[in-house]
């Protein structure tokens, strides 16, 4: 399928027409982008996929496009540009600091995506480091500990649960040396929220340090780095509405300075000399240059900071509550569908983000989420998530079933072992998430339009 901006289209915010009582959603690139139907003419398409990457805010795009005249090196040229560029990418580290409310002292570093923060967190533990990681986190917080002894705890069901399970695992760990814990804000599967700050308590209760997989809850909710008392923070831009590259892991600086370069090369590096013998001595920076070896991704930085800007700006009280005003249409139009079963570990009345997943009976996941894309222009997720622990658990699956994420392994009509995800935020118009409580609506009682097949694991349109 092809997709192209429409030349005549009417803003969907120009047309908005959501609950008084809630601001219109912030402008995103890509608003009014149509998309072909296979049962013909086009339609708007409907975003619904925020979870995987948000669309970029229009300021953050208007931003890079402002600055990209004046791109220049980084922290390594003489000339205007490059004193430009440098002024705006650690500016944007303080912007970033002031977004997550850090602490004096605390360091941010630039890294490409949350999965590269904690990966290079995970080179910086302290030998003899415990991790301590729920089953139900994302692969980014679940896999990068496998250097280190690591205690997979089981999924809870409720945030008091999660707790004492945390408490428990950390008090009887023996030795009983220095342990992080890895939690994650809000579930990329279940969008509910974790109960960080009392984690972070029972973690320092017990002599442990705790990091925050933020990458679903920092583009919903403020986060205070102080008031949550975490000791590490990871983000990615790309799901904060600035999809251009980079991502940050901010936080204490101490197993940041003792520990070796996450990356060894230029930037990292404060002095280098041969020695007599012939070799190399090198002096590291101490700073957070000393894991952001080789030239910076100063436009990915930059859209990060100004997407930070552009949210706090907008204020977060309006867009949560924008967000859920939209979370409760989508749970409530489905609701009134029997034949859907919505997936939660905390009960209807936990709190949560703009992330919902569910499974409809009767249905291949995959190609419900193809007649959805198909049919009415819709684009979700359907798979495992890159959570597969977390989604086998919540489908009641033995682990050995069959399953992988985003691949049907059932032919159309047939049941499998995954889901189907829809997500949303800021950028998300009413009409988007009405088109897709009516799809669904219609899918189940109607059946799909068109006829489906599988092709390189991906369930498409029988053309």
């Amino acid at each position: 399928m092809s997709a192209r901006p429409a030349a005549t289209a009417t803003s969907s915010a120009a047309v908005e027409s959501a609950d008084p009582c809630c601001a219109a959603p912030l402008p995103v690139l890509g608003r009014d982008v149509t998309v072909p139907l296979v049962t013909g003419g086009e339609v708007t398409y409907a975003a619904l996929d925020y979870a995987a990457s948000a669309p970029a805010l229009q300021r953050v795009w208007d931003d890079v496009a402002a600055y990209a005249p004046y791109y220049g090196s980084v922290h390594r040229g003489a000339g205007y540009l490059s004193q430009l560029s440098t002024d705006l990418f650690e500016n944007s580290r303080v912007t970033v600091a002031e977004f997550l409310d850090c602490r004096p002292g605390d360091q941010v570093v630039f890294t490409r995506s949350t999965t590269d923060s904690l990966n290079l967190l995970a080179q910086v533990i302290p030998a003899g480091c415990e991790v301590f990681v729920f089953e139900t986190e994302h692969h980014a917080s679940l896999l990068p500990w496998q250097g280190a002894r690591v205690t997979y705890l089981n999924a809870p069901r409720t945030p008091q649960q999660a707790v004492e399970t945390l408490e428990r695992a950390l008090a009887d760990r023996d030795p009983y040396g220095p342990a992080l814990v890895c939690v994650t804000g809000a579930s990329n599967v279940t969008g509910e929220l974790w109960p960080v700050k009392e984690l972070a308590a029972a973690a320092h209760a017990h002599g442990a340090r705790i990091v925050l997989d933020a990458a679903q809850f920092a583009p919903h909710h403020p986060v205070s780095v102080r008031e949550l008392d975490v000791d590490w923070i990871a983000f990615s831009g790309h799901k904060l509405y600035a999809p251009f590259g980079s991502g940050v892991l901010a936080g204490r600086a101490d197993w940041l300075q003792e520990s070796e370069p996450y990356l060894a090369g230029g930037g990292a590096s404060k002095k280098v000399a041969r020695r007599a013998d012939g070799g190399v001595d090198v002096e590291w920076h101490t700073t957070a240059a000393r894991h952001e070896a080789g030239s910076p991704n100063v436009i990915g930085v930059y859209s990060i900071a100004s997407a930070c800007k552009a949210l706090t700006e907008a204020g977060f009280d309006s867009l949560v509550e924008r967000e859920r005003h939209l979370i409760a249409k989508v749970r409530a139009g489905l609701a009134e569908v029997p034949e859907v079963r919505v997936l939660s570990l905390f009960g209807d009345d936990a709190p949560r983000v703009g992330v919902i997943s569910f499974v409809v009976d009767g249905w291949n996941s995959s190609h419900f989420a193809a007649a959805l894309s198909a049919e009415y222009g819709i684009g979700v997720r359907d798979g495992l998530f890159c959570a597969h622990p977390l989604v086998r658990t919540l489908l009641g699956s033995d682990p050995q079933d069959p399953g992988e994420c985003g691949a049907p392994e059932a032919e159309p009509g047939e049941r499998s072992l995954n889901a189907i995800r829809v997500s949303f935020g800021a950028g998300t118009p009413d009409e988007h998430v009405d088109r897709f409580v009516r799809a669904v609506r219609e899918l189940v009682t109607q059946g799909a339009k068109w006829q489906y097949r599988t092709e390189s694991g991906r369930c498409v349109p029988a053309v």
